[in-house]
């Protein structure tokens, strides 16, 4: 495989189209957001720059890379592509919306991923004609820093399936971990928790958001602290994770901190809106 197509150009979408770009794969990046495809290009580029100062790509490379992104505003991109991508806005009817459309303009044979982070792959490939071609690809952010990819196998993802996602995966110098399709899968039903404990610390007056992230940094080793982590992915999805959690399991021990969802409720997202747990000049 080597054509590639990726819904949805943020933060996410945009990551995993400079992976696919820097190995080799001809990349169609696709989103519907006015004015959003040029911004993105001049952030890959940025990011390619950064690499390239890094020395871990050269120049050479960087431009080879941005050669092979091109973007389209419509789905009707993925009429070539082998591989699709999804990481569009982590909302269950859109995405169900988008693979029905996937289903319909992709060819027959090309496997159909999604980059969500909590919401149900067997749901989603029951939207299709080809559910064993559906399968789980959640990258983690930043994209192009790091190692993991969690590959979900849904209830009627083909084995053929995971093996071909699995080579593609080491292929994009990343760590496959397969795993099962459950709400929050394993990265999240295990993050979440700590997260929102976390959350609760703060709330109930047990310690600043300093103080939390530091025990958990230089007690328990963590780079980030849980709050700090949680900004950089944004609290609103920290929110849609929780409410995911809390409504398929079926057990209030996922119950969202009443102060995310006011944090939330604020527009304090985080890194992204320049104040969360943390105030963000840049």
């Amino acid at each position: 495989m080597s054509r590639v197509a990726v819904v949805g150009a943020g933060t996410m979408g945009n990551g995993i189209a400079h992976v696919f770009a820097q190995h080799g794969w001809d990349t169609a990046l696709i989103d519907v957001a006015p004015g959003l495809l040029e911004r993105v290009l001049a952030i890959i580029r940025a990011n390619f720059e950064r690499q390239v100062k890094k020395g871990t790509v050269t120049g050479q490379q960087r431009d080879a890379a941005l050669a092979r992104i091109r973007t389209s505003p419509s789905l009707d991109a993925v009429s070539d592509a082998e591989l699709v991508v999804e990481a569009a806005t982590e909302h269950a009817d859109t995405k169900s919306k988008i693979f029905r459309e996937l289903d319909r303009l992709a060819p027959p044979a090309a496997l159909l991923a999604s980059n969500t982070s909590s919401i149900s792959i067997t749901t989603l490939a029951a939207q299709t004609r080809r559910p064993g071609q559906v399968i789980g690809m959640h990258f983690m952010n930043p994209v192009p820093v790091m190692q993991l990819v969690e590959v979900v196998r849904g209830m009627e993802t083909a084995d053929e399936t995971v093996a071909k996602v699995v080579e593609v995966v080491k292929a994009l110098g990343k760590t496959p971990v397969v795993v099962n399709d459950a709400p929050g899968f394993v990265s999240n039903r295990v993050l979440m928790p700590m997260i929102n404990e976390a959350v609760f610390c703060v709330m109930e007056g047990v310690a600043t958001p300093e103080a939390v992230d530091g025990v958990m940094k230089l007690g328990m080793n963590h780079p980030l602290g849980p709050l700090a982590l949680a900004d950089l992915i944004g609290l609103d999805v920290c929110l849609a994770i929780l409410e995911v959690l809390q409504r398929d399991l079926g057990d209030d021990k996922y119950r969202p901190a009443p102060l995310l969802r006011r944090m939330v409720a604020a527009g304090r997202l985080g890194r992204k809106s320049g104040r969360g747990f943390y105030v963000y000049r840049d």
